[in-house]
C-alpha cells in the first residue's frame, strides 16, 4: 500500500511541476521542461523513500532496490510521456 501511495503522491507531484509550467508560461510553453525539471527532484525523493525504508524501517537494502525502481520509473515514465506530447505540438 505504501508503495502505491508513494507513486500517487509522485504522479500528484508531477501534476503540480505541470501546472507551475503552465502558469509561468509567458509565450513558449513550459510544460514540457517542467516535466524535465520533475524527473531529478522525483529521484531525489525516491532516494529518500529508500533510504527511510532502510534505515528506519529496516528493510533489506537488496528488497527495497526493486521498489526504488518502480517508484521512480511510474511518475518518470508519465513525465516522458507528457514531454513527449507536448514536444509534438
Amino acid at each position: 500500500m505504501h508503495v502505491l501511495l508513494t507513486i500517487l503522491g509522485g504522479v500528484l507531484l508531477l501534476g503540480v511541476f505541470l501546472l507551475f509550467g503552465r502558469q509561468w508560461t509567458v509565450g513558449a510553453s513550459l510544460v514540457g521542461p517542467a516535466a524535465l525539471v520533475f524527473i531529478p527532484v522525483w529521484f531525489v525523493v525516491a532516494v529518500v523513500n529508500l533510504w527511510v525504508g532502510v534505515s528506519h524501517a529496516g528493510y533489506p537494502l537488496r528488497d527495497e532496490l526493486p521498489i526504488l525502481l518502480v517508484v521512480f520509473a511510474v511518475p518518470t515514465i508519465l513525465a516522458g510521456i507528457v514531454f513527449w506530447q507536448v514536444s509534438r505540438a
